[in-house]
């Protein structure tokens, strides 16, 4: 499968660097000295590798994120055409005694996108998703109100987050134009996206929390699949601790196809996503220079068939049916 999101925008890069953790704490403190160099560096070593593609939403540090990323566009002589920058909206956090809920409501989606763009600095967004899915989303409301964000020149592309194929199909049947992207947690730990089609009508498959048939619906209608998540929160590279057999295996595993392939080990366990033809755009969000320049290099590495299902057969931690 082709790289959608390359359709409208062809220099966009195969992995997109996630912006959730620039700006700092999730308060209203203002950006400290320390927190803007740590987010400028961050996205310096990101464009320096070929990292094209910027991820945001709305509420990601209470807008600290886009704020910061806004300061670096001014600062920086990488032109705003040359960058792919997205953001989510579609959540409201809770506050005080109101709990945080979704909301899909044409006010709602236009007031965060005009929030997003006065923070970025930007005139338009190249993509705008639906963060999380609202159970009361009106798809006609919605549909309206891309058509006004894309008439005005604000949003270019629309997509979809955490969506299983039947919502993306029920939005898709009111807009008037394709939705092209649906972020979802893919990596080599959150695996059952694979699983709900290798155990098809097995009763092991009915432990899986994951949409069947969401992959291919995405394939099928030239849906960017981008995963969140992708390196699992670096179990298999140095970072969270593995949790069970499975993971210390699989990240033992890891460490030895490291070592043959003579890359770092988040662009093995990167890799493994990418060599999926659907063409998976994997998300990294570490503010770590390290980890951005070893996550870049995923995309010099093309595992062999033997190699991806001997990862996904360790993790999984019982033999193919």
């Amino acid at each position: 499968m082709d790289f959608p999101l390359q359709a409208i925008f062809p220099a966009a890069s195969k992995l997109v660097y996630g912006c959730m953790q620039l700006g700092g704490d999730w308060d209203n403190h203002a950006l400290s000295r320390e927190q803007r160099q740590r987010a400028f560096a961050a996205l310096d070593a990101s464009i320096d590798g070929g990292i094209t593609c910027f991820d945001h939403a709305d509420i990601y540090t209470l807008g600290k994120s886009e704020q910061v990323f806004g300061e670096y566009l001014r600062q920086s002589n990488t032109p705003r055409e040359q960058l792919f920058i997205q953001s989510k909206c579609g959540i409201r956090l809770a506050t005080g005694t109101q709990p945080g809920y979704y909301d899909f409501s044409a006010g709602h989606i236009r007031q965060s996108v005009e929030a997003s763009l006065q923070r970025l600095g930007c005139e338009y967004l190249d993509l705008l998703l639906l963060h999380r899915p609202d159970p009361l989303m009106q798809p006609a409301e919605v549909a309206a109100i891309f058509s006004e964000l894309h008439q005005q020149g604000k949003v270019r592309a629309f997509g979809v987050s955490n969506m299983a194929w039947p919502q993306l199909k029920l939005l898709q049947k009111a807009l008037d134009r394709p939705l092209v992207a649906n972020q979802l947690e893919m990596s080599l730990a959150n695996y059952h996206w694979l699983e709900e089609g290798i155990l098809t009508g097995m009763p092991a498959g009915s432990e899986c929390h994951f949409s069947a048939g969401t992959v291919e619906y995405c394939q099928l209608n030239n849906i960017q699949l981008q995963a969140w998540g992708s390196l699992a929160q670096g179990v298999f590279s140095g970072g969270r601790f593995p949790r069970n057999d499975a993971e210390q295996a699989t990240a033992r595993l890891v460490q030895q196809l490291a070592g043959e392939y003579q890359k770092p080990p988040e662009a093995i366990v990167l890799a493994w996503l990418m060599r999926h033809p659907a063409a998976i755009q994997p998300v990294i969000g570490s503010c770590s220079v390290r980890r951005i320049q070893a996550c870049q290099q995923a995309m010099a590495v093309e595992l062999t068939r033997e190699h991806w299902y001997s990862l996904y057969s360790s993790i999984r931690a019982a033999a193919l049916p």
